[in-house]
C-alpha cells in the first residue's frame, strides 16, 4: 500500500508539470502547424505560382433583380467604366443602429433601384438619377412598436417581393408601390427571397423554406431543415436553376429540392468538427450558394467550402475555409472573403488557392480596436470590389490580389454592393444609397 501510494503521488507530480528539456536535448526540426483551424491562415498553392489567371471578358448587365444578382447567383464578370465617379445619392429611410441592421442589398430592375430600410420601408428610385419615385411602409400597426431585423427584396415581372422579420412575404407593384398581396408564413425571415418561374422561395430563421405562388401568395409546398438554436445575423437566399432549389440552412445543412414539389434530391453538411472557438461552432451558411454549369458552390461560417454535383450531390472537393459572405464565380475561378479577414482566389475545378491577400482587421491595428467587417466581393471590369465597416470600398486585382484603389463612403457598409447598367450601388448603414458610374 505504501509503495502504491508513493507511485501515485509521483505520477500526479509528473502529470502536473512540464517535462524538463536540457541543453543537450534535440528539438525536432520543422515548421509548427497549429492543430486548431481557427489559429491558421491560408496559403496559396505553390504548384500554381506560375499559372496565370485568365478571366472571361466583362459583359454588361442591365439588371440586378435579386440577392446575388440572378436566381442562380452566378453573375460572372460584369462591365463598368475604367474609372468611376459619384453620380448621385439618396436616402432610403431609417439607418442601422444597435438594434436594427441592414441584411439585404438593394436590387436594380426596369430602370429602377429598390431598397428596404431597417424599419421595413420599401423605396424606389430612378437608376440613372436617383429621383425618388415612391415609398411604402410595410409594417402593420400591430408590428410597428417592435424592433426587428428586415429580410430582403427581389424583383420578378413587375412586382417586388419582400420578406420581413415579422414573418410576412409581401408582393408590391413595382410601378406604383401598391401592395398586391401579403402572406404570413409564421416565421421571421432575415434573408431575401428568390423568385423563378412564378414561384417565390422564402427561408425563415427556424429553417423552413416556403414556396409560394408569385401571382397570389398561395403556399405550394414547405420543407423543414434541421433546426439551429443560434445563428448569425442574416442568411443566404436559396439558389434556383435547372428545376432545382439549393437551400442554405442555418445549421450548415445544404439541401437540394425539386422546384416543382419540394421533394428532397440530396443533402450534405458544411459543418466542421475541428473548430473550437464559440463563434466558429456556428455552421450557418450565411452566403448565397451558387449554381453554375452543373456545379453547386457553398461555404459556411463553420469552416467548410465545398463544390457539389448539382444533380446527385456528389462532393467534388472541399476546403477548410470559412466565410460569412457570398462567394463569387467567374470562369474557372472562385473569389471569396474568409472569416479571417482575407480575400482569396480559388480554382473552380479543384479548390486549390491561387493567391491570398490579407485585409486590415482593425481600424486601430496597434491597439486592435474597432474590428473591420468586410463584405463582397463583386467582380467588374478586372476589379474585385469589397466594402468594409470602416466606410471604405476597395478595388483589388483578381489576378494578383493587389490593391488597385479605394473610395470613401458616407458611412459604414454592412451589405455587398450591386452592379447594373455600368453603375455600382452602395447601401451605407446611414441608409444612403450612393451610385458610382
Amino acid at each position: 500500500m505504501f509503495r502504491n501510494t508513493i507511485l501515485a503521488i509521483l505520477f500526479l507530480m509528473l502529470a502536473g508539470c512540464e517535462y524538463f528539456i536540457t541543453e543537450d536535448e534535440v528539438i525536432l526540426p520543422g515548421k509548427r502547424i497549429p492543430v486548431l483551424l481557427h489559429q491558421q491562415t491560408i496559403n496559396a498553392d505553390p504548384s500554381l505560382a506560375e499559372e496565370k489567371i485568365l478571366l472571361p471578358a466583362p459583359v454588361p448587365n442591365a439588371e440586378w433583380p435579386q440577392s446575388g444578382g440572378y436566381p442562380n447567383h452566378a453573375m460572372h464578370h460584369m462591365m463598368i467604366g475604367d474609372t468611376v465617379t459619384r453620380i448621385w445619392s439618396a436616402s432610403v429611410g431609417s439607418g442601422a443602429d444597435e438594434d436594427e441592421r441592414f441584411v439585404g442589398t438593394p436590387i436594380v430592375a426596369d430602370g429602377k433601384v429598390f431598397a428596404l430600410d431597417v424599419s421595413t420601408r420599401l423605396s424606389a428610385f430612378t437608376a440613372d438619377t436617383g429621383k425618388s419615385l415612391w415609398s411604402i411602409d410595410l409594417v402593420t400597426e400591430a408590428e410597428e412598436d417592435d424592433d426587428h431585423i428586415p429580410g430582403g427584396v427581389a424583383y420578378y415581372k413587375g412586382r417586388i417581393y419582400v420578406t420581413t422579420g415579422f414573418g410576412d412575404v409581401i408582393a408590391v407593384d413595382s410601378t406604383t408601390g401598391k401592395e398586391v398581396w401579403r402572406e404570413y408564413v409564421r416565421g421571421p425571415m432575415r434573408s431575401a427571397p428568390t423568385v423563378r418561374n412564378g414561384r417565390v422561395y422564402a427561408l425563415t430563421i427556424d429553417s423552413r423554406l416556403h414556396a409560394l405562388r408569385a401571382d397570389t401568395g398561395e403556399n405550394i409546398w414547405t420543407h423543414s431543415g434541421v433546426g439551429e438554436g443560434a445563428s448569425i445575423l442574416g442568411g443566404g437566399s436559396p439558389a434556383v436553376d435547372e428545376g432545382i432549389v439549393i437551400v442554405p440552412y442555418a445549421s450548415g445543412e445544404l439541401v437540394a429540392l425539386t422546384a416543382e414539389t419540394g421533394q428532397m434530391i440530396w443533402s450534405d453538411s458544411l459543418t466542421s468538427v475541428r473548430r473550437t472557438d464559440t463563434v466558429s461552432t456556428l455552421s450557418h451558411i450565411r452566403g448565397n450558394p451558387i449554381i453554375d454549369r452543373g456545379r453547386v458552390f457553398a461555404v459556411s461560417q463553420g469552416g467548410i467550402m465545398a463544390s457539389f454535383d448539382l444533380k446527385n450531390g456528389r462532393r467534388i472537393w472541399d476546403r477548410e475555409l470559412g466565410s460569412i459572405g457570398n462567394p463569387w464565380v467567374a470562369g474557372d475561378y472562385i473569389f471569396m472573403l474568409t472569416t479571417d479577414g482575407e480575400i482569396a482566389s480559388l480554382s473552380r475545378e479543384d479548390g486549390r488557392i491561387f493567391w491570398v491577400r490579407g485585409l486590415p482587421r482593425f481600424e486601430d491595428p496597434e491597439d486592435r480596436e474597432d474590428p473591420i467587417v468586410w463584405t463582397g466581393p463583386v467582380l467588374a471590369s478586372d476589379r474585385l470590389v469589397v466594402t468594409g465597416s470602416h466606410g471604405e470600398a476597395w478595388a483589388i486585382s483578381p489576378y494578383t490580389g493587389q490593391l488597385l484603389g479605394r473610395i470613401e463612403l458616407p458611412d459604414s457598409v454592412s451589405v455587398p454592393p450591386v452592379i447594373a447598367g455600368g453603375t455600382i450601388f452602395f447601401l451605407a448603414d446611414n441608409a444612403d444609397i450612393v451610385a458610382y458610374r
